[in-house]
C-alpha cells in the first residue's frame, strides 16, 4: 500500500522476488499471514517483481514480532505462511525467497530495497532458474556401538577402579567399549562424507547446514550430515538414481540417509551481499 503525503506508511511483509509476475489467480488463492491482507505484486522495475502482503503493525512491529517468534506455535505459523507465499510466487519461474519476516515501511521502501540490490537479485535468478533443492540428512545407524550407552559400573568394583581381577576386567571391557565406539563413529563419519561426495557429482552447488540435535531429530543417533544440493532439472533423474543407490540397504551400513525434494532452493538464495550462513536465523528488515 503506497503511502500518500501525510499518511503513515503501513508495514509490508515481503516474501520473494521473481522475474516473472505470478499468475493472478494462483496468487489470489494463496494465503500468506492470516492476520494480513491478500498477497499482491509490486513492480520493482527492470523486470523484477516483489510478492508482498500488508500486515498490521500491532502484530508485526519489532517488539510484537520478536515476542511472537519466540513462541514455537507462532513461529511455525509464520514459517508456513511464508512458504505458502513463496510457493505462489514461484508458479511461473525462478524466485529468490527472502528471509522470513522481511518487513518494510510501505511499498516505496520495499521497491527501493529491491532496486538497490538489482545486480545481486538478477544474478541469483539466473543461478536458480530451472534448478531445485534437495535436502539430505545422514545419521549414524542405530544398533551400532556408536549408538549404545556406555557400560555401567561393575557391581563388584563400585566405580570400576578396583585393584583385583574384577576391577582389571571391568577396565579392560570399558576400554574396549570406548575403542569400539570411536571406531564406529569414525566409520559412520567416513560413510557420511562418501554420501556427500557422491551427491555433489550430480549437483551444481552444495551447502552444509548445522547438524540438528537429537532432541530435534527424534533419533537416538547423532546427525552427521545436514546438506542441501542444488540440482539442474535436466539432471534430476541422475541425482535421484544416485540417492536411491546411496540409501539402498547395505551400501553404507554405518549410516542411514534420508532425502527430500525437490524444493524451492532456499539454501542457495542469499540476496544479501554479506556472506551469511544459509541456515542463519530468519531476518527482519524495517527501513525507515
Amino acid at each position: 500500500m503506497s503511502a500518500d503525503a501525510g499518511v503513515e506508511p503501513g508495514i509490508v511483509c515481503a516474501f520473494a522476488v521473481t522475474g516473472t509476475p505470478p499468475d493472478p489467480a494462483a496468487l489470489a488463492s494463496a494465503t500468506g499471514h492470516e492476520e494480513g491482507g491478500p498477497l499482491r505484486v509490486l513492480d520493482a522495475g527492470g523486470g523484477l517483481y516483489l510478492v508482498v502482503q500488508d500486515v498490521p503493525a500491532a502484530l508485526f512491529d519489532e517488539e510484537a514480532l520478536a515476542e511472537r517468534l519466540n513462541r514455537p506455535t507462532d513461529l511455525e505459523r509464520c514459517a508456513r505462511a511464508h512458504h505458502r507465499a513463496v510457493e505462489a510466487a514461484a508458479g511461473r519461474g525462478a524466485v529468490v525467497p527472502l528471509p522470513m519476516a522481511t518487513l518494510y515501511r510501505g511499498d516505496r521502501s520495499a521497491v527501493r530495497a529491491v532496486s538497490d540490490r538489482r545486480p545481486v537479485l538478477e544474478a541469483l535468478l539466473d543461478r536458480l532458474r530451472n534448478r531445485t533443492e534437495w535436502a539430505v540428512k545422514v545419521h549414524a545407524a542405530e544398533g551400532t556401538p556408536d549408538d549404545l550407552p556406555t557400560a555401567p559400573a561393575d557391581p563388584d568394583t563400585g566405580s570400576g577402579s578396583g585393584s583385583g581381577s574384577g576391577g582389571r576386567a571391568y577396565l579392560s571391557r570399558a576400554s574396549a567399549r570406548r575403542r569400539d565406539r570411536q571406531q564406529a563413529h569414525g566409520r559412520a563419519r567416513a560413510e557420511a562424507e562418501a554420501v556427500d561426495a557422491e551427491l555433489r557429482r550430480y549437483a551444481v552447488a552444495a551447502t552444509r547446514h548445522r547438524p540438528q540435535s537429537e532432541r530435534l531429530t527424534g533419533r537416538r543417533t547423532p546427525q552427521l550430515l545436514n546438506a542441501a544440493y542444488l540440482v539442474e532439472d535436466a539432471d534430476r533423474a541422475a541425482f535421484t538414481r544416485a540417492l536411491a543407490g546411496l540409501t539402498a540397504e547395505g551400501r553404507h551400513p554405518a549410516v542411514r540417509a534420508d532425502a527430500s525434494g525437490p524444493w524451492i532452493p532456499y539454501s542457495f538464495a542469499r540476496w544479501d551481499e554479506e556472506d551469511e550462513e544459509p541456515d542463519a536465523h530468519p531476518g527482519q528488515e524495517v527501513p525507515a
